[in-house]
C-alpha cells in the first residue's frame, strides 16, 4: 500500500511494520503463573486475565481520564485496549471499547462496577475468540477505523504537508469520506483541484513511459481497458466509483474508501471479501514524484490494473482468507507475503521478468531498478518469502521471481494449510461471506455443493465431446 515514483525512497510505513507491532502489543509479558481459561474468563493463582467490550459515551478527557484511573486503582494491567467509533449506536461520538486486561481476582467485581458508573453495555467476553473476524462483507464496517497513524500531515513535521494548511484541510475531507462510508453506499465522488489534477498527470505521464518495458501483460491488458471505459488519462483523476463496477464485472473485487493505513489485520481481512480498500487523497505537491504514504496514485496506477486478473485476483483473495482468525505471527508472515508479491512482485513472461507488485508500478525509480542487473532474483517460495527481511528506507536488495500466477496461487494454498489453525474457513462468492467449518455437517454441506457443480461441469464436458 506504498507509493514511491522518485529515484530514492523513505518508507514512513508498510503492512510489515504495522503486522509486526500488532504482534508486540499482543506478546507483551504477563503477570506469573501463566493463563488458563476458564469460562469466559481466563483465570489464574492470584488474578484473572479479562476481555471487555463498553461504550464510552459522548467521550471527553474526562470520561478517559475516568477510565484511566479505575484501572490504576485496581491495580490491572493492561495487555491491550483500543477505541472506534459505536457502529450500533445513533450518536456519532459514542466510542466502542475493547480491553484486555490481567486483575486481582480480590478486584474484579469492584473492578467491574466502577466501570459501569462511567461506561456503558459493559460486557464480559470470553478469552481470545479464535472466530472474532468479519464473517460477512458488510462486518467490515466495524473494522475500518483501525488505522495506523504514523505519518501524516497533522502529526508528523517530516512531512511535506505538514505546515501546510489547506492540504491538511484537504486531507481530513478525505478522511471524513472514508469514515462515513458503510458497504453498499455509493463511493463518494470528488471534484479534484486544478493542483491535483496536475499531481496526477505528472505521475501518470512519467509512469505510462515504463509500463510497455516493464509491465507484466495482465497490467497492460488491463490498463488499456481502464483507459478505455473507466477514464484513466492524463488529465483527470478516475472516480472510485467507476473503477470499482470496473473490477467488479471481471473478477468480482469492488473498492471501498480509506481514511489512510489500515493495520495489517483489517487490510488483509478486506482482500478475503475481495475488497480493495483504497485512498483518495494525493500526494502534497512539492513531492509529485515521491510519497511516503498511500496514496491514490499508487492505489489506482499500482494496484487496479492487476485486479482485473482473474488469477490474481484470486491469488490476492487467498492471502485475505488465510488472514481470518491467524496468529500475530502468522499475520506478520502474510504480511511479508504481501509485500513481496503484491507490491513488489516479479514474474516471467516470454523469457523475461516483468513486474506485477504495485509498488514497483507506481515507483519510476524502483521499477527501473528491479528490472535491472542490480538486485538478486529469487524464484518464489512461500515458506522462504514469508521470513525474508525488507527494506523500508530504500530499494528492495532481492526480489521474488513468480513463474506464473496460477503457480504462486497454488504454491501459496500449500503453504496455508501449515498454518495452525483450530478450524477451515469456506468463501461463499454468493452471499460474499465466509463460513467457518467446524462440523461434520457443515463441511458435508459444502461438498454437495461442490458435487453438484463438479456434476454441472462434467455434463458441459461429455456434451461438447459429442459435437
Amino acid at each position: 500500500m506504498k507509493a514511491e515514483v522518485g529515484v530514492c525512497q523513505c518508507r514512513k510505513q508498510s503492512l510489515i511494520e504495522d503486522a509486526r507491532k500488532e504482534k508486540e502489543a499482543s506478546v507483551l509479558p504477563a503477570p506469573e503463573p501463566q493463563e488458563v481459561n476458564n469460562g469466559d474468563l481466563g483465570e489464574e493463582d492470584n488474578g484473572t486475565t479479562l476481555n471487555l467490550m463498553f461504550t464510552v459515551r459522548s467521550p471527553s478527557t474526562s470520561s478517559l481520564k475516568a477510565i484511566l484511573k479505575i484501572l490504576e486503582k485496581n491495580e490491572t494491567y493492561v495487555f491491550h485496549m483500543e477505541t472506534r467509533p459505536a457502529v450500533k449506536n445513533k450518536k456519532k461520538e459514542d466510542l466502542e471499547c475493547y480491553l484486555k486486561c490481567f486483575i486481582p481476582n480480590s478486584s474484579i467485581n469492584i473492578f467491574i462496577h466502577s466501570l459501569k458508573k462511567v461506561a456503558g453495555d459493559v460486557k464480559v467476553l470470553k478469552d481470545e475468540l479464535s472466530h472474532s473476524f468479519p464473517k460477512k462483507v458488510q462486518d467490515l464496517d466495524m473494522y475500518q477505523q483501525h488505522l495506523i497513524v504514523k505519518f501524516e500531515p497533522h502529526f508528523d513535521q517530516d512531512h511535506p504537508g505538514y505546515g501546510d494548511q489547506e492540504y491538511k484541510k484537504r486531507r481530513a475531507y478525505f478522511a471524513e469520506l472514508a469514515f462515513t462510508y458503510k458497504d453498499r453506499d455509493a463511493l463518494p465522488r470528488v471534484d479534484y483541484t486544478a493542483e491535483e489534477t496536475a499531481t496526477w498527470k505528472q505521475v501518470y505521464k512519467s509512469l505510462s513511459t515504463l509500463y510497455p518495458n516493464y509491465a507484466c501483460k495482465q497490467y497492460l491488458d488491463a490498463f488499456q481497458q481502464l483507459e478505455k471505459y473507466c477514464g484513466f488519462t492524463e488529465n483527470s483523476i478516475p472516480q472510485l466509483q467507476d473503477v470499482s463496477n470496473f473490477l467488479k464485472e471481471r473478477t468480482g473485487f469492488k473498492l471501498r474508501p480509506a481514511a489512510g493505513l489500515l493495520s495489517a489485520r483489517d487490510f488483509l481481512a478486506c482482500l478475503a471479501f475481495r475488497v480493495f480498500p483504497t485512498t483518495q487523497y494525493l500526494r502534497h505537491p512539492s513531492t509529485v514524484m515521491h510519497s511516503p504514504e498511500p496514496d491514490c496514485c499508487h492505489e489506482l496506477l499500482g494496484h487496479i490494473p492487476m485486479l482485473a486478473d482473474k488469477e490474481f485476483a484470486q491469488f490476492s483473495q487467498d492471502i485475505g482468507l488465510a488472514s481470518l482468525g491467524a496468529s500475530e505471527e502468522d499475520i506478520q508472515q502474510l504480511a511479508t507475503l504481501y509485500w513481496f508479491t503484491i507490491e513488489f512482485g516479479l514474474c516471467k513472461q516470454n523469457e523475461s521478468i516483468r513486474a506485477y507488485g504495485a509498488g514497483l508500478l507506481s515507483s519510476y525509480g524502483e521499477l527501473k531498478y528491479a528490472l535491472s542487473n542490480k538486485p538478486e532474483l529469487r524464484p518464489f517460495d512461500p515458506e522462504i518469502t514469508a521470513v525474508q527481511p525488507y527494506e523500508d528506507n530504500c530499494f528492495q536488495p532481492v526480489y521474488f521471481v513468480s513463474e506464473s500466477f496460477d503457480d504462486s496461487k497454488a504454491k501459496f494454498r500449500q503453504y496455508a494449510l501449515k498454518m495452525k489453525k483450530l478450524f477451515s474457513l469456506r468463501y461463499d462468492p454468493l452471499t460474499c461471506s465466509v463460513e467457518v467449518l467446524d462440523s461434520i455437517q457443515k463441511v458435508q454441506t459444502a461438498l454437495s455443493q461442490i458435487k453438484d457443480e463438479l456434476n454441472t461441469l462434467c455434463f458441459a464436458l461429455d456434451k461438447m465431446c459429442k459435437i
